[in-house]
């Protein structure tokens, strides 16, 4: 990855790793994912990809074009054609374009014509989230002229932990009492308001890291500013005192609190 590539993914989770709002996550990915894969537009999908359910997200660039389709119109793209059926098969999720999959039959097939009509775009991208399983959730990306390149094929893969990771926090936040906004009287970060939602889970620091692609070290600092924006000084009183702010949803109320982490550091 460039240079001016990093910048702008590390700009982009920079951006989405301080949004509060959960349901602002993808859109803000959605506005700048294409470009860094060599794309002119974007889907992206967080449940199922077929024809009958789910939410279709949209970047700016698609979104004027598909307030006008049809349901069956509509099934097409959420069928996600040839790329569904491709990853469904497989334990594999590195990102491939619809031409690679399908070959001569994609040119000719009911969605590239729609998408030819639609946006003026020829291939299609598909970058799985990489623990997906069933269901298969990720995006698309859409361009015109040549398929993608091998390179661009490279970054795309480069970009699924961070396509996790934004995934990872919406629903984490999503799983907060947002009626409550102690989070933001407290001061609370959003990341740290997620690592919290861990606590609440009986994670230790180390599991908490994985789960959210941080180093073990990050993570203790996390709980560090956590124990002091709540004024406690463990797990458990913290845990405890965030579920009577109702800054942990209830059901984490009902796991067991677990054990610290890592000797001689918080949490």
């Amino acid at each position: 990855m460039g240079t001016t590539a990093y910048e702008r993914v590390l700009s982009v989770a920079v951006a989405a790793l301080h949004e509060r709002d959960p349901e602002q996550l993808w859109p803000l990915l959605a506005a700048d994912l294409p470009a860094l894969c060599g794309g002119d537009a974007l889907i992206y999908k967080l449940d199922d990809w077929n024809e009958s359910e789910g939410t279709l997200g949209l970047s700016p660039a698609a979104t004027a074009e598909f307030t006008v389709l049809g349901d069956e119109e509509t099934g097409l793209l959420r069928a996600g054609y040839p790329l569904a059926a491709h990853y469904a098969g497989r334990v594999d999720r590195t990102p491939v374009s619809a031409g690679r999959v399908a070959g001569r039959a994609w040119p000719g097939s009911p969605t590239a014509r729609l998408l030819d009509r639609l946006l003026d775009v020829d291939h299609v991208l598909g970058i799985p989230l990489p623990g997906s399983t069933t269901p298969i959730t990720g995006c698309l990306v859409y361009r015109s002229g040549r398929d993608f390149s091998d390179d661009e094929l490279r970054l795309a893969e480069q970009l699924q932990p961070l396509l996790a990771a934004v995934e990872q926090q919406r629903q984490l936040l999503r799983r907060l009492d947002a009626s409550s906004g102690q989070a933001a009287d407290l001061a609370l970060t959003p990341r740290e308001t997620t690592v919290l939602v861990l606590l609440g889970d009986a994670l230790t620091a180390l599991s908490i890291g994985r789960r959210l692609g941080i180093s073990e070290r990050t993570v203790h600092k996390h709980i560090a500013n956590i124990y002091r924006k709540l004024g406690t000084h463990d797990r458990v009183s913290t845990v405890l005192h965030a579920q009577r702010l109702g800054l942990i949803p209830a059901a984490s109320a009902a796991r067991p609190l677990g054990v610290p982490g890592r000797r001689g550091g918080p949490g």
